[in-house]
């Protein structure tokens, strides 16, 4: 990748970066355990960003 990003590339990487975590604990608490991670979870392996 360059070193230089265009901005468009790196706001789309940036939000891809958050977009990976995990839901937060006091969602977990107030759906009893239903909810653990997230839909739009994605993996650097099986899933592109566009760019």
């Amino acid at each position: 990748m360059a070193k230089h990003k265009h901005p468009a590339l790196k706001k789309r990487l940036g939000r891809a970066g958050r977009m990976r975590r995990r839901a937060p604990v006091w969602v977990m608490v107030k759906t009893r355990g239903r909810i653990r991670g997230s839909i739009k979870r994605r993996s650097w392996r099986t899933q592109r960003i566009k760019p």
